[in-house]
């Protein structure tokens, strides 16, 4: 079983005028073209989501360098700018769909941005862009109650089946966050893998629905996404994210505990 670890990429927006709810995690369209020409040149072969989890699966061979690039959410700048540079290099990609932030039937309006309809999620489908589900309305699942939890994940499920004709198997976490029930539930509704945050590489004994990215943002230069996919001082350059991580953590653990009173007192 291989235990090369691997780069998975969490892009957001490719926007050159994002709005300032999405800045810090947008990316503008030069640079994102600029990037995967960094994934070319160093001879990286991006793969979608379940094609990394079924190698980890079943001990097949992984390329010599993979790497994984993925989007969060549903941008429409992910159709608009990011869909025909990859088609350019022919690369793999995954993008995780908040289904009540895409436009059409099932929007519940709290898109952050312009974001993609469903005619744009099948484009890229038809265009070999895995596509993974990423929660209904994009909540903090380990802050919702089972019933709303498995509702949250179901409900994304049904409709990306519906939209597209092919069942979802990949899930990512909305803003990285689970724990040991919410990865029950994604397992039990029928997800087969499931990415995190966690700026690190992505590792095989991770489990299948832990698994670690790196988040690229605006302010991601050249060298530090060189960095990235090279697999270097990944640890110095997310230092500053862990330390907010750690403390919002707390925030989020000491929040949870009063609602449990509060809940128990009722």
């Amino acid at each position: 079983m291989s235990e090369k670890p691997v780069p998975i990429l969490m892009y957001h927006a490719v926007a050159g005028a994002p709005n300032e709810a999405t800045r810090a995690l947008s990316v503008p369209p030069e640079a994102f073209a600029e990037q995967m020409a960094v994934v070319a040149d160093r001879g990286l072969t991006p793969l979608g989501t379940a094609d990394l989890a079924a190698c980890w699966r079943s001990g097949r061979p992984l390329p010599e360098r993979p790497v994984l690039i993925t989007f969060d959410d549903g941008y429409e700048g992910v159709h608009r700018h990011a869909l025909p540079v990859l088609a350019k290099h022919g690369f793999a990609a995954t993008l995780f769909v908040s289904t009540g932030w895409i436009r059409g039937a099932y929007d519940t309006g709290g898109g952050l941005d312009t974001m993609l309809d469903w005619d744009q999620v099948r484009e890229l489908a038809a265009a070999g862009v895995e596509i993974g589900g990423h929660s209904h309305t994009h909540p903090q699942l380990d802050q919702l109650d089972d019933g709303t939890l498995r509702h949250e994940l179901i409900h994304c499920k049904e409709i990306v089946s519906d939209e597209l004709g092919t069942v979802p198997t990949s899930f990512a976490y909305p803003y990285g966050y689970s724990s040991r029930r919410v990865r029950q539930a994604v397992r039990e509704t029928g997800y087969g893998q499931a990415l995190a945050v966690g700026n690190g590489l992505a590792r095989r004994r991770q489990g299948p629905y832990a698994l670690h990215r790196v988040t690229v943002r605006r302010s991601t230069g050249t060298e530090e996404f060189e960095r990235l996919v090279e697999g270097r001082a990944i640890a110095r350059n997310f230092a500053g994210d862990r330390a907010l991580t750690k403390g919002y953590a707390l925030v989020r653990r000491a929040r949870q505990v009063r609602r449990k009173a509060i809940r128990s007192r009722v």
